[in-house]
């Protein structure tokens, strides 16, 4: 399988129009028809990573996070994200990156599901497109029966709000996000016996959505890259924050992008590597 089916593929799920103008997704690095059968799935592009995908022999690598954000004005060994290149165009590995335009279209959704909320909602909304089509129950009878099609508004967007299954404390709240994420810890704004039901969540860095989750009437957003004042201020506004990291949700990408392939490509060979990109000691 070439990389450029697989890229129309990964655009299929997660459009590139979705991704926003200041982002770079996409075929980032190396040749659209290269020949692909082993997949390295990571969060960023990191030396480490990349070493990886050389040392097992990968012909892709996927990730999240751009490795290229702002135009390189030159392809040397000097800078640390040209060496990049450098070692990706050495070794033939196509380089492919998904990170709003996956944001927008999954990735909410996914750490929504992974938390096992109810009744979910767009926490951010930015693209309302038709497209949903939903069938009602049969009507005829014999060799014709009819559906009625009806088409509904798609709306997608950044981050998910529902509800908790049953209401707990924010310290049991934390908990189960700890579990859920296989965290080794959280940050926590806000009192620990509160009762919490409905949950904003936003993977990555969600400072700027507070207003968003309070809108919402949620009892606490759980986000990542949370400043020691944006947390007070959440608090005092009568909402809870959980920060599980900027890595600690996203990295749900790599099981996501896992599972697409396998049901989609199963003749792909895949390695993931995750690691946290720092520790508390």
């Amino acid at each position: 399988m070439r990389c450029s089916e697989i890229i129309r593929a990964l655009f299929e799920l997660a459009p590139e129009r979705y991704a926003e103008e200041w982002d770079n997704v996409g075929l980032l690095v190396g040749r659209p028809d290269k020949k692909v059968k082993k997949i390295c799935l990571a969060v960023d592009a990191t030396d480490e990573v990349i070493e990886q995908a050389h040392q097992e022999g990968a012909d892709m690598l996927l990730t999240h996070h751009p490795m290229i954000f702002h135009p390189l004005k030159k392809i040397t060994s000097e800078d640390f994200v040209s060496r990049r290149v450098v070692e990706l165009i050495r070794d033939d590995i196509s380089y492919c990156a998904m990170h709003t335009n996956f944001d927008i279209s999954c990735m909410g959704k996914a750490a929504a599901e992974r938390l096992g909320l109810l009744d979910c909602q767009v926490l951010q909304p930015v693209i309302e497109e038709k497209g949903e089509v939903e069938c009602s129950a049969p009507s005829g009878g014999g060799d014709h029966i009819r559906y009625e099609i009806e088409e509904k508004p798609l709306v997608l967007g950044y981050g998910r709000v529902g509800r908790l299954q049953d209401s707990m404390s924010l310290s049991e709240c934390a908990d189960l996000v700890r579990e859920r994420f296989s965290l080794p810890g959280v940050r926590v704004f806000g009192k620990a016996e509160e009762s919490v039901e409905t949950i904003a969540i936003l993977p990555g860095s969600g400072g700027s959505f507070v207003a968003d989750a309070i809108s919402c009437d949620a009892d606490v957003l759980i986000t990542g890259d949370i400043g020691h004042h944006q947390g007070i201020d959440a608090v005092m506004q009568g909402i809870s924050v959980i920060d599980a990291g900027h890595y600690g949700i996203e990295k749900i990408f790599i099981g996501f992008m896992r599972h697409f392939f396998s049901r989609n490509f199963p003749e792909l060979s895949l390695m993931s590597l995750e690691d946290e990109p720092f520790r508390v000691q």
